[in-house]
Parts: structure tokens; C-alpha cells; sequence
């Protein structure tokens, strides 16, 4: 079963800071991962096991991870782990999750 996991950050400036933050991570996991440039403003990482869409808005930054993995709590951890790291920032979020 598929299973989504979505959370939004919220920051001052948060349309560039949502942006730089987004392009930090796809640079830092492009050597990694498969990146797809969507628009502007979004990327999608192809992980093995999970899709993470970064898209930034004027409210922030929305995150989504889909997989089909049951393993999806440690998918959200590792994404929290490295866009804290990319921002600089511990950003305190409660993931929303939908089963598909």
C-alpha cells in the first residue's frame, strides 16, 4: 500500500528561504538520487524505496514523501534530519499522514 506523509514549513522570508533550503537538499543529495526539476519551484528526489516532492510556496516550504515501504517513520526523520541541516534551523513538525 502507498502511503503519503506530508508536513509544511513555516519561516520569516519563507518563499527565498523555502527555495534555498529546497535547492540545498537536492544539491546536497543530487550525487545520490535521481532529481526531477518540475517548475520553478518544485523537485521531486527519486530515492529507491520513496519520492520526495519539495515545493516551494509563499507560506513555506510543503514536503511530501511517498513510498510503499512500512518503514516510512525513518523516511521522515532522515528528510526532517537534513532539511533542519539545510536551514540552519530545528524546525518542529507533526507529519500528516494519508494511506493510499
Amino acid at each position: 500500500m502507498k502511503t503519503s506523509t506530508q508536513i509544511h514549513l513555516e519561516h520569516s522570508d519563507i518563499q527565498q528561504e523555502a527555495q534555498r533550503i529546497a535547492k540545498r537538499l537536492v544539491n546536497h543529495w543530487k550525487h545520490k538520487f535521481q532529481i526531477e526539476q518540475t517548475n520553478e519551484y518544485q523537485q521531486i528526489i527519486h530515492m529507491p524505496e520513496a519520492s520526495v516532492s519539495l515545493q516551494a510556496l509563499q507560506s513555506g516550504l510543503h514536503v511530501t514523501i511517498e513510498t510503499q515501504t512500512e518503514d516510512y517513520a525513518k523516511l521522515e526523520r532522515v528528510v526532517l534530519d537534513h532539511l533542519n541541516r539545510m536551514a540552519h534551523q530545528e524546525f518542529q513538525v507533526e507529519w500528516q499522514r494519508q494511506d493510499g
